[in-house]
């Protein structure tokens, strides 16, 4: 049972090395991509409002990530601990980092903030290193 956690660990800590300089081809150069998946489902009896995303994005993710960002509709999916599938309207939001290190600190209050203000339990969180240009 162990087996698919120790993989997913592996493939975890390769995805957060830098692509070489050399990996890049200008005028691409190497950087981080950070996707973050949030449910809007607040414990089965409400859910967060378009509103309430859009208060969110503007006061929390702005003002951390100015320079850019993406956010796209999505359907999630998971399995709570007692077995059950739930599915559930969702927000991914795109962070490309270029200065290198991902600022762990900024990501880490967005996901506290979400999960506190909107009663998470967990937002998804997902690092690669990539090719990218402006």
């Amino acid at each position: 049972m162990a087996r698919p956690f120790v993989l997913l660990a592996l493939l975890a800590l390769g995805a957060c090395a830098t692509p070489p300089e050399a990996a890049c081809r200008a005028p691409l150069k190497p950087a981080i991509e950070v996707e973050l998946y949030f449910g809007r489902d607040i414990g089965g009896r409400a859910e967060v409002s378009d509103a309430d995303w859009a208060k969110f994005l503007a006061d929390d993710v702005t003002p951390r990530f100015p320079d850019g960002l993406s956010v796209s509709d999505v359907a999630g999916q998971y399995r709570e601990p007692g077995g059950r599938i739930v599915q559930e309207r969702s927000k991914r939001l795109v962070v490309v980092v270029f200065e290198g290190a991902v600022p762990a600190g900024k990501i880490e209050a967005i996901v506290d903030t979400y999960k506190t203000r909107f009663s998470q339990h967990s937002i998804l969180r997902v690092e690669r290193a990539v090719c990218a240009g402006l």
